[in-house]
């Protein structure tokens, strides 16, 4: 994750909120029917009195308002403080209203009576319809009444007008709008106030700025806690940890002020959204943090150090799991923005399939690479026997091991093929082994020959590198032209070189052993008689 994340994922708040605000409005309830509007009828009526609203036209959002005769200085204070009220009505959608410009007979309302909503009816309650089993006691209908003399057809009831100034009252943020004045009132884009649009940027900032300070004080309080398990994780936890702790209380503040700004049912839906959804990428950030840890304390384990390949492997491995953490995350937001992901899950399946069938052999190799720095059955540098050469472990890649042959040449074998063959390290020993057959003449005599038996048991009794659980020196075989002596035995070292020099100085103590008892060794010899030859 780069540094400036935290002021990308603000702009990126920004951003969601106003395509999602104005998206939503097109979308969040489509028409029950697809039918053509009618200029006169109940939905074209709200929809146009909340346009009047937003823009602060009250005089002419006041024709929309059967006002009584006594009250008509007052139409555009009260077209104000019903706009205010219907505004905020979670259940007034006014794509739900009949578009007919005799409204809708089969919503159990006298003829000529339309629902627009309710007032403290709950999120989602309808508008249409005599369905009152989800509504509170308390919630009261807003009501348009048709008029056939005059324009418009459609306005607001006598009756709730009378209610509108009781259901002003109510509200949580009317002193914000009567104290503010009336163009910072005026709806922008994305279905907020102007007001609110210049107080978004100052709660964010603070917001941040409460999130960095809480961070800060959290490391602190988890540091005794870390240092005591592992006294270089308090390094890795501020390292890795610092900003999603940062993001992480700066979107609980988010939560906490979220009230202040009095978002119109719609946008405030929106940005809890979008909250939910940042909520969602500081949760894979972190498992995207936790990977990268892992791989730091996994790079630093014993396990790691003894096996020089796996630790190679460990950034590679931990880059293959942080990109299907961030596949997962890209979903889990889209998803939580209520996009449609089954066809970009299943755009996604048919591109893996096509990706992994071209590259069957590649994943093979891949594989294989990590099935070696597993198993670690040699590392770079050791001599390995594979199938039918010997050769030196050039370099562990992660498509193919080289090996360099005593010829100099190289040998590439992909690590597929690799891993399922037959491999010998000679690197892997512990010790080495001395093997030898001592053939002496037949013209030694038993003394001679028991004289050479204890020598030689003697002389690797008393090396100092020799393994004394097993060492063998015994005649085995009366040869067809010598007495074979066997010498088996081994000695505590991995170094051939080493080795090397001991078996030198090993076999001249054996001739000088076999000159010293009076023997010598044995030529092959074959003796021919000739019977019966004739000049």
């Amino acid at each position: 994750m780069p540094r400036t994340l935290s002021r990308g994922l603000v702009i990126l708040l920004m951003v969601w909120l106003w395509l999602g605000a104005v998206g939503r409005g097109a979308s969040a309830a489509p028409p029950v029917e697809e039918e053509p509007i009618d200029r006169d009828s109940p939905q074209a009526i709200i929809i146009e009195f909340l346009a009047l609203g937003d823009s602060g036209e009250f005089e002419d959002a006041a024709r929309f308002l059967d006002v009584p005769r006594d009250d008509q200085s007052r139409a555009p204070e009260l077209a104000r403080r019903l706009h205010a009220v219907v505004s905020r009505l979670s259940s007034t959608v006014p794509e739900l209203l009949s578009g007919r410009s005799d409204g809708d007979a089969d919503d159990g309302l006298p003829r000529g009576v339309e629902r627009v909503g309710w007032v403290g009816g709950p999120p989602g309650m309808p508008a249409t319809g005599d369905d009152r089993r989800n509504v509170d006691a308390d919630a009261v209908p807003v009501l348009l009444q048709r008029r056939t003399r005059a324009e418009p057809k459609w306005v607001f009831s006598r009756k709730t007008v009378q209610s509108v100034d009781t259901w002003y009252e109510s509200l949580q943020d009317r002193w914000l709008i009567d104290n503010l004045p009336e163009p910072m009132l005026r709806t922008g884009w994305g279905g907020l106030a102007y007001w609110q649009w210049l107080a978004l940027p100052l709660i964010l900032a603070v917001a941040w700025l409460g999130g960095y300070v809480l961070g800060g004080v959290t490391r602190r309080l988890l540091r005794p806690l870390f240092a005591r398990i592992d006294p270089e994780s308090d390094a890795l936890l501020l390292r890795r940890f610092s900003r999603p702790l940062t993001l992480a209380w700066t979107l609980a503040l988010c939560r906490i002020v979220l009230p202040v700004l009095s978002l119109l049912p719609r946008a405030d839906q929106t940005v809890r959204e979008v909250l939910g959804a940042a909520m969602v990428v500081l949760v894979f950030w972190a498992a995207l943090r936790l990977v990268d840890l892992l791989a730091d304390l996994l790079a630093r384990s014993a396990w790691a150090s003894a096996r020089a390949g796996t630790r190679a492997l460990v950034p590679l491995g931990a880059r293959i799991v942080k990109v299907i953490v961030g596949s997962l995350a890209i979903v889990a937001v889209f998803a939580k923005l209520d996009y449609p992901i089954a066809s970009l899950i299943a755009g996604l399946g048919i591109g893996g399939l096509a990706v992994a069938l071209a590259a069957q052999k590649s994943f093979e190799n891949l594989i294989g690479a990590f099935a070696l720095g597993a198993d670690q059955p040699f590392r770079e540098g050791d001599v390995v026997r594979v199938e039918d050469f010997i050769a030196t472990v050039e370099a562990i890649g992660l498509r193919s091991t080289r090996f360099r042959t005593a010829d100099r040449t190289i040998v590439t074998i992909p690590n597929g093929k690799l891993s399922e063959m037959r491999l010998e390290t000679y690197a892997a020993r512990d010790r080495l082994r001395l093997h030898c057959t001592l053939a002496l003449t037949y013209g030694t005599s038993e003394p001679q020959l028991r004289a050479v038996l204890a020598g030689l048991r003697h002389e690797l009794e008393t090396h100092p590198k020799i393994w004394s659980e097993s060492m063998t020196v015994r005649l085995v075989a009366l040869g067809h032209s010598s007495l074979d002596i066997e010498v088996t035995a081994w000695f505590e070292t991995s170094d051939p070189d080493e080795f090397g020099a001991i078996r030198e100085q090993l076999l001249l103590a054996f001739i000088r052993i076999v000159d010293a008892c009076g023997s010598s060794f044995a030529f092959p010899t074959r003796t021919v008689h000739l019977v019966g030859a004739q000049r």
